[in-house]
Order: structure tokens, then sequence, then C-alpha cells
């Protein structure tokens, strides 16, 4: 792994030679392996302190329609239903600690072999977990609560408790 030395940036601030107004110098290792300048930023009247070009800067990037969503860049929950596969059963399959459970991926190869869809079988495996942010996640990409597994249970059968059964049935009540 590589390793990335921690430099912060300082500022100087000092005053030119007419003295109407200051200027600062900004100095940073990261641009080589002495400090060396990187250019000159101007103090203007209303005290921003920006880019030597003139230009502003409100942000390095904005996600989403309206600057911070991020639902609406895509980055989490915008997801459909066929968006989901085999892999993404394995990962949360593993990542809520089913595997060190189980021992084996067997109960969840039987799920996968019944061709279910796998936003479903996540659902399923997330409602016996009590894992609510990912209910509400699978449900908004449109996964059906009513599918049933090989010993005939479905979602809400498998809840873990009764609040995620009642946040699977509101948010189907609300969504027909």
């Amino acid at each position: 792994m590589a390793s990335i030395p921690w430099t912060s940036i300082s500022i100087f601030t000092s005053t030119t030679k007419s003295g109407s107004g200051s200027v600062a110098k900004l100095r940073s290792q990261f641009v080589s392996g002495s400090r060396a300048r990187l250019g000159w930023v101007r103090d203007r009247a209303v005290g921003v302190v920006g880019p030597s070009n003139g230009s502003r800067a409100r942000c390095w990037f904005k996600f989403g329609k309206n600057g911070v969503d991020a639902e609406g860049a895509g980055i989490y929950g915008s997801q459909s239903r066929d968006d989901f596969d085999r892999d993404d059963v394995e990962q949360y399959f593993n990542y809520m600690g089913m595997l060190a459970v189980e021992g084996t991926y067997d109960k969840m190869e039987a799920l996968l072999s019944l061709n279910i869809q796998p936003v479903d079988i996540l659902l399923m495996m997330a409602s016996s977990e009590g894992d609510q942010p990912k209910i509400e996640e699978l449900l908004r990409a449109g996964a059906k609560y009513d599918v049933k597994d090989g010993d005939g249970r479905t979602a809400l059968d498998r809840a873990a408790n009764d609040e995620i059964r009642d946040l699977i049935l509101n948010y189907s009540a609300q969504k027909a």
C-alpha cells in the first residue's frame, strides 16, 4: 500500500509595498519535494480569497440534480429491480456476517437456485436481519415482499420484529 504523507497548506499574508492590500502566498509540499510556491491569491474587498485567475469557485464538485443529493446522483438508492445480481446477494451475505453464523453458503445457494430475483432474496435477508435502511433501499428498487423461499416463507414471515414487518407493509401501502 502506498503511503501519502500528510502536509498542510500554509497561507502567509503580507502587505504589498503600496500598503493597499494584502497578498497571500500558498506554499505546499504536494507540488515537489521542497516547499514550492503555488501562486498568489489576493484578498478582495469582500474578504474572499480565491484563485489568482479571477474566477470564483464555491466547491470542488456537486452531487445530484440540486447539489448534494447522493440518491439523485445515482450513488445510493437509484437502482432498479434488475440492477441487483448474484454478486450483490453474496456481498450482503458476507457483509451481514451470515457466512460466519451459517458456516457455509448453503442457504444462500439454496435461495439463488430457486430462480428468485436477487433483489427479492436481498429483501428476505435484510428482513431477517432487521436492516431497515437496506429494506427501504430494496423496496424503492421494486423488491417484492410476497415472494416465497423454498420453505414457503416471505420477507414478512422472515421479519426480525414487528417494526420491520410494519415498515414493509406501510411502504407497500404507500406505493399502492
